[in-house]
């Protein structure tokens, strides 16, 4: 499971790393060190342009993160399908009609994962100590990700607000470097992969499913900081010094 992640990049920034040609952000969103779920997050698409024929374009979008799919009832849902699993993906009914054709880059400084250590707190719990997982050479990481658009039946068609766009995050087998930190990880879509993920006219099949080459993350301890949604900031992805690691 991935339950958080960093996102400080600013939009333009990400419509020129992922080469964006049509930016759907009207307002920037804060820089985010404690994204958690049912926030609102950056996220890359391929859509045809609304209301023509054209081919798909990339676009840069803000979606909510958790998954309302189209059928569902009530869009609290959406609070628990925040991860799909790479390994199910195409044939859960929560999720294998957005893989089909609406997949999505969801951009992240990196994430966050918490470490079952020897010591128990006071009542027999492992304690956890949190890592910060980013790439090796501080570029942007693409997280693969799903998206869907829930139409709200309780408001007027002309209600600018009456469609949700929602999104989850696609999880796999962590890598052996980072297996001991937790057994699941972000499936990371590589740059030359991005443009056969995020292609709504290439079917949704298993050939897309293809981990990033292992070795290309780093993780390292950081403060209980990130424990909380509440506390946010770039102290939150500061390693730890060497003496509260030991």
């Amino acid at each position: 499971m991935c339950g958080r992640y960093a996102s400080s990049r600013r939009p333009e920034d990400l419509v020129e790393e992922f080469e964006v040609e049509q930016s759907h952000v009207a307002a920037a969103l804060p820089a985010d060190y404690n994204v958690a779920p049912t926030k609102e997050v950056y996220a890359v698409v391929e859509r045809p342009p609304r209301g023509t024929d054209d081919p798909p374009q990339r676009q840069l979008r803000v979606l909510t993160w958790g998954l309302v799919p189209s059928w569902a009832k009530d869009p609290s849902i959406g609070s628990r399908l925040i991860n799909a699993r790479m390994e199910t993906v195409a044939e859960k009914p929560s999720f294998r009609r957005a893989f089909a054709t609406r997949r999505a880059l969801l951009p992240a400084d990196g994430y966050y994962e918490w470490y079952a250590t020897s010591q128990t707190t006071a009542r027999g719990k492992p304690v956890k100590q949190p890592y910060f997982i980013r790439p090796r050479d501080g570029g942007v990481l693409a997280m693969a990700g799903l998206y869907e658009i829930w139409r709200d039946p309780t408001r007027a068609e002309d209600d600018p607000d009456r469609f949700r766009w929602t999104c989850t995050l696609l999880t796999t087998q962590a890598e052996d470097e980072l297996g001991h930190i937790h057994d699941r990880m972000p499936l990371v879509v590589e740059r030359e992969r991005w443009h056969e993920w995020l292609d709504p006219t290439h079917g949704g099949d298993l050939s897309l499913l293809v981990p990033a080459a292992p070795g290309r993350l780093e993780a390292y301890p950081v403060a209980t900081l990130v424990n909380n949604v509440a506390n946010n900031g770039p102290e939150l992805v500061a390693p730890l010094p060497l003496e509260e690691t030991s």
